[in-house]
């Protein structure tokens, strides 16, 4: 059996705005809750660190997460000894000319990005959009057809312009639900003539707090509360592209990097089924358009009495029904295991003892892409496509900046076999693939430069320091050759 692409795959890269876009006070933008995330290290993630108008300093060790002790007029400020990532990134913001030209060099015919809410919306309550953040990514879309690239556009990537976080505590207020269908249309209407694919929100099932859930930590009631609004404003919005754009298509972008049991032992057995059923419930609700039968078992579990403690408008089932998506988005990473005991939340708890690792503890799973491919469409029976995979390495450039990477044309090689497996021997219906980060930029999790997931060198240090020449890694002519082979050099 072959490992050749579909004609029609869609394969490219993919990108979030605050991770690599940069250009924060730049064009109109207003501040996002990502922008007062600090630089860290996996000993010590990135936080939120600012300063409240009352000269309170909000850190690791405050109580800012207390929704009571956070003014509602609060316009906190960036501390002079900080560095946040994100105003700069990698200055997406200046070079997307020249970024683009790069991915249209290996042969892309995707681009997945997000658009800055707060550059559309500067602070998400606006009568009317910021021309210039229109105007950016209109530049953008137009050089995108340039190379015969499809967007493919994320509408809402882990953050809310800092107002709506703070005034309304995001997602946990319909009014913000509200907000976000107005800013879903002004981009449909600027933008969907050129657009066929959408994500309504990145990773939904692993909400993150200050952002999302507004001034929550993502547990709880505040959780699950904030997630049922962004169910109800996804499929609002799914509704609103389809008769706006009637051959739009919508998924929404779920972290589903799987988790086996650890031992065939029948508690751990069991345990393993109730932690994937912590990503079903987001999965199930928005690819089936109701609450999975299990929705109690889940929220009880996380301190919250049923779905009768979630506050829902009369007509939010309706909703649901009619907003489902169209496909399901994923990004997959890596494979743990899971045991009796451990903690639910998206991954499970125990590393896998028969897998390499990266160097941040990630254990390599190519087979698990494969397996979480069947698991979604045997369960959904949907489309699926892979917007997030790669692998975050220490690059070493020679002189030149040039990067040798083996490592990850071995780790991307690996799972693109596993991809191909699934659907032609499989059978599993894949629009696309989008690799996590095809030019280097800011670690989620870490805010590092150091983390590189990239196909292109960036000149660039964990503090911003560097030219920002971009330099094409090994990797970059083994994605080419690939490309351009439709991925035949897969059964290699």
């Amino acid at each position: 059996m072959t490992r050749e692409l579909p004609n029609d795959f869609l394969i490219g890269g993919a990108t979030a705005d605050f991770q690599y876009e940069g250009g924060f006070n730049e064009g109109g933008r207003g501040v996002s809750t990502h922008d007062y995330e600090t630089n860290g290290s996996p000993e010590h993630p990135r936080h939120h660190t600012m300063r409240l108008p009352d000269g309170t300093i909000i850190s690791p060790k405050s109580s800012f997460l207390d929704a009571e002790n956070v003014p509602k007029d609060a316009e906190p400020v960036f501390l002079k000894d900080q560095y946040y990532p994100s105003h700069k990134a990698v200055d997406f913001y200046h070079h997307y000319k020249e970024d683009i030209k790069l991915m249209a060099e290996m042969g892309f015919n995707v681009y997945r990005f997000s658009i800055a809410w707060s550059r559309i919306f500067q602070n998400g309550e606006e009568d009317q959009p910021n021309a210039e953040g229109i105007k950016f990514y209109d530049n953008v879309i137009s050089e995108l057809e340039k190379y015969g690239m499809q967007p493919l556009i994320t509408i809402c990537h882990d953050e809310l312009p800092i107002n709506l976080a703070l005034k309304y505590d995001g997602f946990n207020s319909r009014k913000v639900v509200d907000l976000y269908v107005k800013y879903a249309r002004t981009l449909f209407e600027h933008f969907g003539d050129r657009c066929k694919y959408w994500l309504t929100f990145n990773e939904i099932n692993a909400v993150r707090g200050f952002g999302p859930t507004g001034v929550h930590e993502s547990t709880g009631l505040n959780r699950y509360q904030a997630a049922h609004n962004m169910f109800v404003a996804s499929a609002k919005v799914v509704k609103l592209g389809h008769k706006m754009m009637p051959e739009s298509q919508f998924g929404a972008m779920f972290a589903l990097s799987t988790c086996y049991p650890r031992t065939c032992r029948p508690k751990d057995m069991l345990a393993t089924q109730q932690e994937l059923r912590e990503n079903w419930y987001f999965v199930d609700t928005m690819g089936r358009g109701y609450y999975p039968r299990f929705a109690d078992e889940i929220l009880q579990h996380h301190g919250v009495s049923g779905l009768d403690q979630i506050i829902m408008d009369k007509g939010d089932s309706k909703t649901l029904k009619d907003g489902q998506l169209d496909f399901i988005a994923f990004s997959y990473y890596r494979s743990n295991t899971f045991k009796d005991g451990d903690e639910w939340f998206n991954v499970g708890g125990s590393d896998n003892p028969y897998l390499e690792k990266t160097p941040w503890g990630w254990g390599v799973d190519p087979l698990g892409l494969r397996y979480t491919m069947n698991m979604i469409y045997d369960r959904i029976q949907k489309p699926i496509f892979i917007v997030e995979n790669g692998m975050g390495a220490i690059d070493r450039p020679n002189k030149d900046g040039y990067v040798e990477d083996d490592y990850r044309i071995d780790y991307l090689k690996k799972h693109l076999a596993a991809m191909a497996d699934a659907i032609n021997i499989d059978k599993v219906p894949c629009l696309g693939y989008t690799m996590w980060g095809p030019i280097d930029l800011v670690s989620l999790s870490t805010g590092e430069m150091k983390k590189r997931y990239g196909l292109v060198y960036v000149d660039m240090d964990d503090l911003g320091n560097g030219s920002l020449k971009r330099i094409p890694k090994k990797s970059f002519n083994w994605m080419k050759e690939l490309i351009a082979s439709q991925g035949k050099i897969l059964d290699e």
